[in-house]
């Protein structure tokens, strides 16, 4: 600004003594020619003209009016400066939040974040409004955005007051009251477990069991002659059900470990042996099936050494009976040895205080609506008590026990089944008692939101793994294309893209084929655990993806046809029902219902719809085979056809079918017949032993004594997925 008011300075001055000069050239002439002018013109001049006083005054002015305007000027070019330092506004941000977060942290729009990351390493087409940001894309959105950007502290990381539940101290040993024990029995499938309980309950379990397997835990207090009571615990011995078998082995006193002696130690009775050892609970041994001719109880003893399990006739202290549980011999002996070994235990429990307890089991009960099967562990459970199990809470309405019957109360030791929960607690969940319903609704709560802090962390590990995938694929593309020319590289990436395009409608029609998405529904918690356990074993998305859209407890609804014909998948009804209403509905809409009672009728099931989806393996099936013996070529026209002189070794050759050429094993050619002679008669077919020249629809193959004409049809043969679930 001084620079430019220096110059105008200077341009004024000079333009003034040009003026003062001019005006000193007026004077003298006017000197010389005053007897011409008036003394009036002379007053008209001296105005005309002003003097060097009034010259400078009018300088000193118009450089007063300039040095106003200019910085006028320099003050409006500062002003937007300054104000669009100020108008930055500051946004508070923080790892790990997501895309909606930052949107409404901006005050923007979630599209505002999505043009911000355009033309970056971030998959915009992955990114959903609940997808949680880096902190490399954090930065670059309030970039972009011209707004200024503010750290807090981890959002998730703000520190909340833990409001669980949790068990009491340990109780006086002098409140302490002996209880019964709870036995699980446990053992291979079909070694009679359940026939074994049935003798001690006198009842016919087994006989209403589907397929004679147990498929569920059940909870069952036996009381004996003696007037001890045990309450028995029985578990599926079925491979699909191990999950069950560590549950209940996580909840008893004693493990009654059954081994047919027919049959010797089998795979589960191993992991049987496993949990047992994983939870520190003894075992008694009951050899069953003794009654039978070719029964060897010490065989199994002697099995059973090499997985520590060491008999008491051998040194050790696990107790052996030997029973049948179809005739009832010895079963009284059963029971004694396991009421010696809960004495020696020294089994108490609290019964005052609040409960304690396990869920055992968890199903639907038309008009009972959730009910849990559970065993009490400490406390006294009574009518209107308020229960926390997991992620739902009950408030007890009514009590029953394993025979239906209502009671008022259920002490330490006891199975109970519980009415009045306001959602499905899983089995195994914890069982303990609270004050008060907001009590109870404050520990799920804070239940639920622990398990959504833990899942966020597992997010956001998963996004910065894909993070770094990101960048060392971007950094490697870039080593990849650098010594190329632009030409080059625009070439490789348009293959590239072009390799990358979407799929046509038909295309991704016939893609969707290739998977199963499917519905399970149970008839108790544990059971639905157990498919779903087992379809964690798939491995074979490569040739069909198995895709679970939901699974649950109680009877097939209407909710569950609607689904599945949404994501045009199969229902698996496990111990459940649909109705008629239902079931013309899915006939109607096209959906498949498949219901079954036994599971591993269930994973057949299965196996077969998910071979169904697999496109099918075309066979070859040989028809027959000749050998060449001579070769030579015959005019056809003007071209030369060669021709094979040929015998046929086994089955016979038929013109119309598909032909291969092999030569030392390898298969040089595949195609059909032009021609097919015996003599010199055109025939169709050739049989064992005969004589025949022919000659292939490729006129380049040339034919060598000794090589093999094998003539096959192809078959269509569905294919059987490779997925083994292991029994």
């Amino acid at each position: 600004m001084n620079q430019k008011i220096l110059k105008l300075e200077n341009l004024l001055r000079f333009h003034t003594i040009c003026r003062q000069l001019h005006s000193l050239y007026q004077r003298r002439m006017l000197a010389q020619w005053r007897h011409v002018f008036s003394s009036a013109y002379l007053v008209w001049t001296a105005q005309l003209y002003p003097q060097p006083w009034q010259t400078h005054a009018l300088i000193r002015t118009a450089l007063s009016q300039h040095r106003l305007l200019v910085t006028k000027k320099e003050k409006k070019s500062q002003k937007p400066q300054l104000s669009s330092t100020k108008s930055k506004k500051e946004v508070e941000v923080w790892i790990g939040m997501t895309v909606e977060e930052l949107a409404r942290a901006m005050e923007k729009d979630i599209d505002c974040v999505y043009e911000s990351l355009l033309n970056t390493a971030v998959d915009i087409d992955s990114l959903e409004a609940h997808s949680h940001l880096d902190e490399v894309w954090i930065k670059e959105v309030i970039k972009k955005s011209g707004m200024k950007l503010k750290w807090s502290k981890l959002k998730q990381d703000k520190v909340r007051e833990n409001k669980d539940a949790v068990k009491r101290p340990q109780a006086d040993p002098a409140l302490l009251i002996p209880r019964s024990p709870v036995v699980t029995i446990m053992g291979h499938v079909d070694h009679g477990k359940t026939t074994l309980l049935d003798k001690l309950r006198k009842t016919q379990v087994a006989a209403m069991e589907a397929g004679g397997i147990t498929q569920h835990i059940g909870a069952f207090l036996v009381s004996l002659p003696s007037g001890e009571k045990i309450t028995f615990l029985d578990t599926p011995g079925h491979a699909a059900f191990s999950a069950m078998r560590a549950r209940g082995a996580q909840v008893t006193d004693i493990i009654i470990l059954v081994v047919a002696a027919d049959d010797g130690v089998m795979k589960q009775t191993v992991e049987s042996i496993q949990h047992a050892k994983d939870a520190q609970v003894p075992i008694v041994l009951a050899i069953n099936k003794c009654d039978k001719a070719e029964a060897d109880p010490e065989k199994v003893k002697k099995e059973l050494l090499a997985y520590d399990v060491v008999c008491e006739d051998y040194g050790g202290d696990v107790q052996a009976v030997h029973v049948s549980a179809l005739t009832g011999d010895n079963m009284m002996a059963l029971a004694e040895a396991t009421i010696a070994l809960a004495e020696m235990l020294e089994l108490k429990a609290d019964p005052t205080g609040p409960v304690e307890g396990t869920v055992i089991e968890s199903f639907t009960d038309k008009g009972r609506g959730p009910v849990t099967t559970a065993i009490i562990q400490r406390g006294t459970l009574r009518k209107g008590s308020i229960l926390v199990a997991g992620k739902s809470w009950a408030k007890v309405r009514l009590m029953f026990d394993e025979n239906d019957k209502v009671i008022d109360e259920a002490c330490p030791s006891m199975p109970v089944g519980i009415i009045g929960w306001r959602d499905f607690p899983s089995a195994g969940d914890e069982i303990l008692e609270v004050e008060s319903e907001p009590r109870a609704r404050e520990v799920v709560h804070w239940r639920k939101y622990e398990q959504e802090q833990e899942k966020n962390k597992e997010d956001l590990e998963l996004i910065e793994e894909k993070r770094k995938e990101h960048q060392e694929a971007h950094r490697k593309a870039r080593e990849k294309y650098g010594t190329l020319h632009w030409k080059a590289r625009s070439f490789i990436k348009y293959k590239i893209k072009k390799q990358q395009q979407p799929l046509k409608p038909k295309e991704k029609a016939g893609g969707d084929s290739n998977a199963l998405p499917i519905i399970i529904k149970g008839d108790v918690d544990g059971s639905v655990e157990a498919i779903l356990n087992i379809m964690d074993t798939y491995d074979a998305s490569h040739e069909c993806e198995l895709e679970l859209v939901h699974s649950g407890v109680g009877d097939i609804s209407e909710n569950d046809v609607n689904l599945a014909e949404t994501f045009h998948g199969v229902i698996y009804g496990f111990n459940v029902n649909a109705g008629n209403v239902i079931q013309q509905s899915a006939a109607k809409k096209g959906v498949k219902i498949k219901l079954h009672k036994i599971i591993y009728r269930l994973i057949e099931d299965l196996q077969e719809e998910l071979s169904s989806r697999l496109p099918c393996i075309v066979e070859e099936h040989t028809i027959g085979e000749a050998s060449i013996l001579a070769t030579f070529s015959i005019t056809e026209g003007k071209k030369k056809v060669p021709v094979a002189g040929c015998r046929v070794q086994k089955g016979q050759l038929e013109k119309q079918k598909k032909f291969k050429l092999i030569r030392n094993g390898h298969v040089i050619w595949k195609g059909s017949l032009i021609s097919l002679k015996h003599h010199k008669d055109d025939i169709s077919v050739i049989k064992t032993g005969m004589d025949c020249g022919l000659s292939l629809d490729e006129e380049k193959i040339e034919f060598k004594v000794g090589d093999d004409i094998v003539c096959y049809e192809e078959k269509e043969v569905l294919a059987k997925t490779s997925w083994d679930p292991g029994f």
